[in-house]
């Protein structure tokens, strides 16, 4: 994908966006601050190291996080509270399709182009 992939920018404006969800408009739901933060800072991170070009398995683990918060309103009980859901919903949902699509891209070129 080049040193600077889509992906890796998207994992990082979706990660960003988690990470404030809690402190701006998702700051009224009860038990919603520490998943959204701690998840989107993971995938914030994951995003920029992949920005940076380092080498490993960083569209692989931008993903994961991106399900993890894509899943996590069930997981710790905040589906009740509207825009914490919605934020990792929809920040989660695209930056886990971006991600895979750019996985399967990776894997479908040739080890010689």
């Amino acid at each position: 994908m080049g040193k600077f992939g889509l992906q890796d920018l998207v994992a990082t404006v979706a990660g960003l966006a988690t990470l404030l969800a809690p402190l701006i408009w998702a700051s009224g739901a009860a038990g919603v601050k520490q998943p959204l933060i701690v998840l989107g800072a993971l995938l914030a991170v994951s995003g920029l190291y992949g920005l940076l070009g380092a080498a490993g398995a960083a569209s692989w683990a931008s993903t994961a996080f991106a399900v993890l918060i894509f899943l996590s309103p069930w997981a710790f009980e905040f589906t009740s509270s509207a825009s914490a859901a919605w934020t990792a919903w929809i920040a989660g949902g695209v930056a886990a399709i971006v991600g895979l699509w750019a996985v399967l891209q990776t894997r479908s070129t040739p080890a010689n182009a």
